[in-house]
């Protein structure tokens, strides 16, 4: 039996097939293995990919990109507002939702998961067309800061595409998936380091591997730069060419900057296996055709300080977690724009005695470890020992939140980003004795502010003149993600609530 991993990224997607004991990326229709997350809106149909991504210069109106930075949000969020000021496709708030506003012969209004629904569908297409039958079992992957919501999103515009999902894993877990890291080593601790290079931000992880056992020690995301900041770079260089070729400025021409952006991001892409690129644009201006050679030695000149921005966040990272290079056994590179190599060059002078793990196209890899995952949930299972399992682990830090003294509130960290699951922990919720209610509130982090999960209120409290209120509150979180609270107040009066995994 068959089945299906999904790395849907901000802007690329990727999907492999697990059949007969291997993982393997299959290309699309256009013979690419990757996708551009690109949804264009005609009049009577919608296209979807390269394609898409191509006529985006005549249509950039009703051609959305990045999707997966609103989905699952709120238009006040603001990841949304960034995301609209930079949208050449109108975003709009529809019930405090955000949607996008397509214009034409009729005008309509399409939610991001609606748009994320046609992206999946067309992975789910491409690896049907590969595999010669139907399959809907498929592992989807996501990064490790989605919260809740946006995970919920994500589900249900991949069930809504025809997949039967059955796991959301993180990034970084699927990438050491697709190497076999911890599958092959029964015993002993390791650290690796998970970099991650994408279109439009960059993630670094690092875990700790024990018995085949995944830890999240720390992580993170900086989403001010990916492979698309270097696009815009070299894009700039070209339009100062341009500019002292024919005295014309067509930096303040949204569609010629376009043209320069799609012919930037095929050189770059040029770039990373040979010593120069051709960049040529037909009819760039006022019916003037640009031709342009541009050598390996001068992109990397003109990304010097991308180059320096891009290994930072690792240096950082380390000191933060209490690790040095010497401490890091493995460094897994994944992400499209971490195949160049000045990059690698700078990660490996970082890491010189530790293997670099990248004989598995980046921009593939977290896509292969998502099938390798979902082989194994369909039963097809690629190593039967029990040394070979992977224990989930708490994915964002699970915040209490309570009021102090002076009646503000106060976040406690009651579960830990990186916790081994199943997990379970007590908490004493004190109050006033003449207080009749008592509230209890569950956060989950994320990037911009905390997250409400659950709220739980204990009413009609018996009156304590001389003492306080002293409730006892259990967390439990499964490995799946769910988490069930309950709290007992003093006269044996029980409060509970489930809140269901998102993965």
């Amino acid at each position: 039996m068959a089945a299906i991993g999904v790395h849907f990224g901000y802007t690329c997607a990727c999907v492999a097939v697990f059949k007969d004991g291997r993982a393997e990326v299959v290309a699309n229709d256009a013979g690419d293995r990757v996708t551009p997350v690109v949804v264009a809106y005609r009049d009577t149909e919608q296209v979807v990919g390269i394609a898409a991504k191509h006529g985006r210069v005549r249509n950039a109106a009703n051609t959305v990109v990045k999707v997966k930075q609103v989905l699952g949000r709120s238009f006040k969020d603001p990841e949304v507002q960034k995301h609209k000021a930079e949208s050449k496709c109108p975003l709009m708030n529809k019930g405090e939702q955000p949607v996008y506003e397509m214009t034409g012969e009729i005008s309509r209004h399409v939610a991001p998961q609606d748009i994320a629904k046609l992206i999946l569908h067309k992975m789910k297409e491409t690896a049907q067309s590969a595999l010669g039958a139907d399959v809907t079992d498929a592992v989807i992957t996501v990064p490790f800061e989605f919260a809740h919501a946006q995970k919920v999103a994500l589900r249900e515009a991949a069930e809504a595409a025809g997949f039967r999902v059955l796991r959301l894993i993180h990034e970084p877990a699927a990438a050491l998936l697709a190497y076999g890291i911890g599958q092959d080593c029964p015993s002993g601790k390791s650290h690796v380091l998970v970099y991650k290079l994408g279109g439009t931000s960059l993630s670094v992880t690092v875990l700790q591997v024990n018995g085949g056992m995944f830890r999240v020690l720390n992580t993170h995301t900086d989403h001010s730069i990916g492979g698309e900041s270097f696009t815009v770079a070299l894009a700039q260089h070209l339009a100062a060419e341009f500019k002292r070729s024919f005295k014309q400025d067509v930096s303040c021409n949204a569609r010629a900057m376009l043209k320069l952006m799609n012919s930037a991001d095929m050189a770059k892409h040029s770039l990373s296996t040979l010593g120069s690129a051709n960049c040529f644009v037909d009819s760039l201006h006022d019916g003037m055709d640009f031709d342009c050679n541009v050598s390996r030695a001068r992109f990397e000149l003109l990304c010097a300080s991308l180059f320096n921005k891009s290994v930072q966040p690792i240096k950082t990272l380390l000191e933060t977690t209490g690790l040095t290079a010497c401490d890091i056994n493995q460094v897994v590179l994944c992400g499209g724009s971490s195949r160049i190599p000045r990059l690698q060059q700078m990660i490996k002078d970082l890491f010189a005695d530790v293997e670099l793990l990248s004989s598995a196209p980046p921009d593939e890899v977290i896509a292969v470890g998502a099938a390798m995952e979902a082989g194994l949930l369909v039963g097809r299972e690629i190593d039967p020992s029990p040394e070979s399992v992977t224990v989930e682990a708490c994915a964002s830090d699970i915040l209490l939140k309570e009021v102090d003294e002076s009646g503000a509130d106060v976040f406690s960290v009651l579960l830990p980003s990186g916790t081994p699951l199943p997990a379970r922990r007590h908490h004493i919720l004190s109050g006033p004795g003449h207080l009749p209610t008592l509230c209890l509130e569950l956060y989950q982090k994320s990037t911009q502010r905390p997250e409400r999960l659950a709220k739980i209120v204990l009413k009609d409290l018996e009156t304590k003149e001389d003492g306080n209120h002293d409730i006892d509150a259990v967390v439990t979180m499964k490995r799946d993600g769910s988490l069930h609270v309950s709290c007992v107040g003093s006269t044996g009066k029980t409060e509970a609530i489930s809140i269901p995994a998102a993965s």
